[in-house]
């Protein structure tokens, strides 16, 4: 191992169960979180964004100057990409009028162009090699677009797919469970398969917040958005602290 990758490999956590533990509850934290800031709060969408686009900004600049993995940080930014992501995506699909297949459509082209403009500047997107303030930009400019795109899709099967909350949930990790089959059986892509399983755990956990903190009567249990937030952030402050998160490359290939 080069000394270039074993510094970058001290950026970022180490890809184990854990990892995936927290990286749905952090975008349950973000659904939950968002809705509280812009409905429960009555900031709106726009508003809202703004608050969190700030945060995220503060966050991801922190991160990116860092010398070394810190998990608190780390997960930090992680969470501040779904709480933009969630207001950002509410706001282009339901106050803009898009709605959900549109939305999506148009983030799932921002994904990719982002994925393409990373492609073509460094000529690779494989996230073991992060190595340079430009790749990790990248990096996190991606995971914030996987992050909006899985609100709006998420919403799209709960809602216009009539799955409803449980079903979209349902859905998603079934597809999650086929990721996890070719990673274990087949020579795909190990980097491919770590965006596809980081893209789909959003609406996974997008819907599993909506289904905490939506009315009953649309399927929700209508839980406070505010304390399901704190028990949230409770909870990945508490792994974090168990499990103790290690630095450590996110795939290869």
């Amino acid at each position: 191992m080069t000394a270039v990758t074993t510094e970058r490999a001290g950026k970022v956590a180490e890809v184990t169960l854990a990892f995936w533990v927290l990286k749905i509850a952090a975008t349950t934290l973000g659904e939950t979180g968002g809705d509280a800031v812009s409905m429960s709060l009555g900031l709106g969408y726009i508003v809202a964004t703004a608050i969190f686009a700030v945060i995220f900004l503060v966050l991801v600049t922190a991160q990116v100057r860092a010398r070394r993995f810190h998990p608190f940080l780390y997960w930090a930014v992680i969470v501040g990409t779904t709480t933009v992501g969630t207001t950002m995506a509410d706001f282009a699909d339901r106050s803009l009028g898009i709605g959900y297949p549109g939305g999506s459509a148009i983030l799932a082209g921002l994904l990719g162009l982002s994925l393409f403009a990373w492609w073509r500047t460094t000529g690779s997107i494989s996230v073991s090699r992060i190595d340079t303030p430009v790749q990790e930009s990248f990096y996190w400019v991606t995971i914030l677009f996987s992050n909006t795109l899985g609100t709006a899709l998420g919403d799209f099967l709960a809602d216009d797919g009539g799955l409803g909350y449980l079903g979209g949930a349902a859905a998603f990790a079934a597809a999650i469970a086929v990721v996890v089959e070719l990673w274990r059986f087949t020579r795909v892509s190990p980097a491919g398969l770590f965006w596809a399983a980081f893209i789909l755990t959003r609406p996974l956990g997008a819907t599993v917040g909506d289904f905490l903190d939506k009315p009953i009567a649309d399927g929700g249990l209508a839980l406070s958005r505010i304390t399901a937030s704190a028990v949230l952030a409770a909870f990945m402050v508490a792994a974090i602290l168990v499990t103790r998160p290690r630095a450590g490359a996110h795939g290869a290939g």
